[in-house]
């Protein structure tokens, strides 16, 4: 059943609380990256059998006056707060033939600090790259980086070019020009996870495992291993590259036989790889479902999840990606028992 629920802000209801949504929780603004993600978050939440809340968010804005007068003024929002309504009622009604409940909100507030907050409760979190300058226009730059390294769940980011895939339109013309140049190539159903041997890898593989299983596609493991350049100069002989990956190699099985022991119905493959891990893994976006990765390495063999290239991968990605945060998980427990780690002292 539907629940409709348009709540009121702190200050119109006296502070009354709303009981805070689980299961799948999607950011709409009316734009298209926003129904994309919408999409998204509507099939998904098919898929687990999870109730979807939609949520807007705005903010009233505030002018600093000019004159003798000084001091500031601010807008009446009830122009505002009604096209927030409008959004959200428009939203509701796009996934009305969705067999999934869903629930709704128009929240007042700054859209990162609403999705964090709501990130608590939450199973998922799903927003799209970029909007309008409404809701998910929040979230860029500084914000869309931000949100997936501070959430208490997983994140989904779902990027316009995707509109394609999802049956809906955009009149972006770049990027319906990006769209002519790919093609319309089929998309492999199948969920690509990156891994560098850090734990948070290791909960990230977990995550894109179940993730497999919901949509019936393989797995695919990939460790892409970056020249050594930089601060690695200093490395008085080269590195026999060869013996390096037959040594991750023996350690990539020895992970999957671990990961098969969990999910034995799944198939899994692993791709070891030469190059740039961000390279790598937006090549690998251009044909595939969804990819998969971890806030962050901590001491993983190549690095590949640290900062800058969880970045890149998020920026410029061509499926929609999921960020998996670094949690405590039982499965974790006997990895060690399976053969040698990547990443081990």
């Amino acid at each position: 059943m539907d629940a409709h629920e348009l709540h009121p802000d702190p200050a119109r209801d006296g502070g009354a609380r709303h009981a805070r949504p689980e299961g799948i929780v999607v950011g709409v603004d009316g734009s298209d990256h926003g129904q994309c993600a919408l999409v998204w978050a509507a099939r998904e939440a098919e898929r687990r059998r999870s109730p979807l809340h939609i949520v807007t968010a705005y903010s009233v804005p505030i002018f600093a006056a000019s004159g003798l007068d000084g001091g500031y003024a601010t807008v009446d929002d009830s122009v505002i707060r009604e096209g927030a309504e409008s959004i959200l009622q428009h939203a509701v009604d796009k996934v009305a033939g969705y067999n999934i409940s869903v629930s709704s909100s128009v929240e007042n507030g700054d859209a990162s600090g609403v999705l964090l907050d709501l990130s608590e409760t939450a199973e998922l979190l799903v927003f799209g790259t970029r909007g309008r300058g409404g809701f998910v226009g929040r979230l860029l730059g500084s914000v869309s980086s931000a949100l997936p390294a501070h959430s208490k769940c997983p994140t989904v980011t779902v990027p316009l070019i995707c509109s394609d895939r999802l049956g809906e339109t955009t009149q972006d013309k770049h990027i319906r020009a990006e769209q002519a140049k790919a093609g319309h190539g089929p998309v492999e159903k199948a969920v690509v996870v990156g891994v560098d041997g850090s734990e948070q890898a290791r909960v990230a593989v977990l995550e894109a495992a179940e993730e497999a299983e919901r949509l019936g596609a393989p797995l695919r493991v990939i460790c892409a291993v970056p020249q050594y350049s930089g601060s690695l100069a200093w490395v008085p002989a080269p590195l026999d590259r060869e013996a390096l990956f037959a040594d991750i190699q023996v350690q990539l099985k020895a992970g999957v036989a671990w990961l098969q022991s969990h999910f034995p119905r799944l198939a899994i493959e692993t791709r070891l790889l030469d190059g740039s891990p961000v390279d790598v893994l937006v090549e690998a976006s251009r044909h595939v479902e969804l990819i998969v990765v971890g806030t962050r390495g901590r001491g993983g063999f190549t690095g590949m999840l640290l900062g800058s290239t969880s970045d890149g991968v998020l920026h410029h990605a061509k499926s929609p990606v999921m960020v998996v945060p670094d949690r405590e998980d039982p499965r974790l427990a006997d990895r060690a028992s399976f053969g040698p780690m990547l990443g081990a002292s």
